[in-house]
């Protein structure tokens, strides 16, 4: 495949979700420095096919052709660098194939991280490639961590908006709909990650996430709920202030950070105004989560302590959890009781030799799930 070298090569998986979207705008719009060299998609065929017309790059849809199209696309585009927007479990093996062909990934799907740190990060540390976070959260961590300086950093908040469920009573929560649900007041994400959000089950991967990708304990973050989505997240360095990083809830900021590391460049996206709204005012306000009711998060904390396999008994648990919420099976409430009963069901403090092992502990908590979520169906 012929290739222009003045152009970073891009290859986006999951290119019809919402990263996947996102980083084709920044493509359109930045073409003279960005190229779109491939494509894949899950199951999206037609607008697949529409994408790899209009970008004329080779295309995959794993539906169909799995991990191997992947691969094959790898090893036929040549691209400088890979955004996996894939949602869920389904991402880590694209991660691993990408960090194993030496390429640079620019990654948004948490669960690569949160299923298989220490292993992702051993292969790009031996072949030479960077793992370049897309949540913006962990986006803002890093920026900040590179301008503060790693040995001055403390800990690290990590802002939540608290979802559309921030000040309902449990109560209230216990008839909730997946309607209401998918009503996120900041951000428009997909499905899955939606209800994460929710659940404030997302903020529980991103605190296991950073754990992993920051090198910081689980006691070193802090998560506060800030509903205006501005600031992404923040770092306390040893003189005790607070750093963070304030722009407009828009995927793009965090995408095109990792598409130009290691430059901060121009781009086509607005500045952040700090005073930029119709009435010129903007109002920024911080609290503490609301752990007693939305205990997806102090389930992930736990997790993140015990680390070896209880993250990913967490994710696997509530993706299981989740999947049942949206087909009507389960009530809200329900996802962080099967969740816990996962945790606590077994000894998941089995140490992650090899992909093999994510995958064995995976398995077991997904059949541990299904076992609890057949005593909490409606």
């Amino acid at each position: 495949m012929e290739t222009n070298k003045s152009k970073k090569r891009i290859l986006v998986l999951g290119c019809t979700g919402s990263i996947g979207t996102s980083t084709l705008d920044i493509i359109r719009n930045e073409s003279y420095k960005f190229e779109c060299c491939g494509l894949s998609a899950n199951s999206k065929k037609v607008e697949l096919e529409k994408l790899s017309q209009e970008f004329g790059c080779p295309s995959t849809l794993t539906s169909a052709d799995g991990n191997d199209g992947i691969k094959r696309l790898l090893e036929q585009t040549h691209p400088d660098i890979v955004v996996n927007g894939i949602a869920g479990s389904a991402g880590l093996i694209p991660s691993i194939l990408t960090l194993e062909a030496g390429i640079d990934l620019a990654l948004a799907n948490k669960e690569s991280v949160v299923m298989a740190g220490p292993l992702i990060f051993e292969l790009a540390n031996k072949n030479d490639c960077r793992i370049l976070p897309v949540d913006s959260e962990h986006s803002a961590i890093f920026t900040l961590i590179n301008q503060c300086g790693k040995e001055n950093v403390e800990s690290l908040i990590i802002t939540a908006s608290g979802g559309p469920f921030k000040n309902l009573a449990e109560e209230q929560l216990a008839t909730v709909t997946v309607k209401d649900a998918l009503k996120h007041p900041t951000w428009n994400m997909g499905v899955k990650i939606t209800i994460d959000s929710a659940t404030l089950g997302n903020k529980g991967l991103e605190v296991i996430e950073a754990c992993r990708l920051f090198g910081m304990l689980s006691n070193k973050i802090q998560v506060v709920v800030h509903p205006q989505s501005i600031i992404h997240s923040l770092v306390r360095t040893r003189d005790g202030i607070v750093y963070g990083q304030f722009s407009e809830p828009d995927m793009k900021h965090p995408i095109l950070q990792a598409l130009d590391w290691p430059k901060t460049d121009k781009t086509f996206m607005q500045p952040f105004d700090l005073v930029g709204t119709a009435d010129g005012k903007r109002t920024l306000t911080f609290e503490k989560p609301r752990t007693d009711v939305f205990k997806m998060l102090p389930l992930a904390f736990f997790a993140a302590e015990k680390d070896n396999c209880y993250p990913i008994a967490y994710n696997a648990a509530n993706e299981v959890a989740v999947k049942a919420f949206m087909d009507e099976r389960i009530k809200f409430l329900d996802i962080p009781i099967i969740v816990e009963k996962v945790l606590t069901k077994n000894n998941w403090n089995m140490p992650v030799k090899s992909v093999s092992d994510i995958f064995d502990a995976d398995k077991y908590a997904r059949e541990l799930s299904t076992e609890f979520l057949g005593k909490c169906q409606l």
